[in-house]
């Protein structure tokens, strides 16, 4: 790969974009080469969680607006259709954990990718930009759907209209994402919350990730009958039953995610 360093140890799968000179802006080979990694991820039975990350001094910056400015370039609907929006659609679809590792700056389709995943860890340095709107665009790669459900419908317009760059500790105070991290210890607390994910019953947490996914557009009755369906699926697992007996014989237990 090109773009893209793929790796996979003690069953976390770790994605990260690898342009640092362009601060990780996306072309179409690095779009098609994380497509590629999240498939790998999703298909095999040893990856248990995944951390999408950056190299160098940025998460992300969207774009690589050269690209979209080469008229021998792909055209915007591409882009969207053929770039960013099976992203988007692979993660939320993915039956494991997605840790995005914000490691620097994350602007526009960046920035909305690591808002999409499970769990938003960042550097205290990293910085967050709806920088849409600077350039006369709307915000795409499902920021308009997951932004406002993360920190209402306000804060959310607001950014996406000025297009004000917000610090990862704003971002943790307005719910935008879970945890800021000090920059030395970064490397370390990620992995640690990957292999913490990787060693919990990953199947019950796939289950979880799709009674979110349709919380976001079930009523209130909907959504009660998915969670009657999907907790009499994770009470025929392994890893249910394992829990209750390391529960009752008070000690560690050891899931499979199956």
């Amino acid at each position: 790969m090109q773009h893209i360093i793929f790796s996979i140890q003690d069953a976390v799968a770790r994605i990260t974009l690898n342009r640092p000179d362009k601060l990780n802006s996306f072309n179409r080979q690095m779009a098609m080469e994380m497509q590629s990694c999240l498939d790998e991820s999703s298909s095999l039975k040893e990856v248990r969680a995944v951390i999408i990350t950056g190299s160098g001094k940025g998460f992300s910056a969207g774009q690589d607006l050269a690209e979209i400015a080469d008229p021998a370039g792909p055209t915007m609907a591409q882009i969207l259709s053929e770039h960013y929006n099976p992203i988007i659609r692979k993660i939320r679809a993915m039956a494991k954990p997605v840790i995005a590792g914000v490691n620097g700056v994350a602007a526009g389709a960046g920035a909305n990718i690591a808002l999409c995943c499970d769990i938003v860890l960042a550097k205290k340095s990293a910085s967050f930009v709806q920088a849409f709107s600077k350039i006369g665009l709307i915000p795409d790669s499902g920021g308009t759907f997951f932004l406002p459900r993360l920190i209402g419908w306000q804060k959310a317009s607001a950014l996406m209209m000025t297009g004000d760059k917000i610090s990862a500790t704003d971002a943790e105070k307005m719910g935008m994402i879970y945890q800021v991290i000090e920059d030395e210890l970064f490397d370390e607390k990620l992995n640690q919350y990957a292999s913490q994910m990787a060693a919990m019953p990953t199947h019950g947490l796939a289950l979880t990730k799709h009674a979110l996914n349709y919380s976001f557009t079930n009523n209130y009755e909907q959504q009660l009958d998915l969670e009657d369906e999907l907790q009499q699926q994770a009470a025929l697992t392994h890893d249910y039953r394992e829990g209750v007996e390391a529960f009752l014989q008070k000690r560690t237990p050891s899931f499979r995610g199956e």
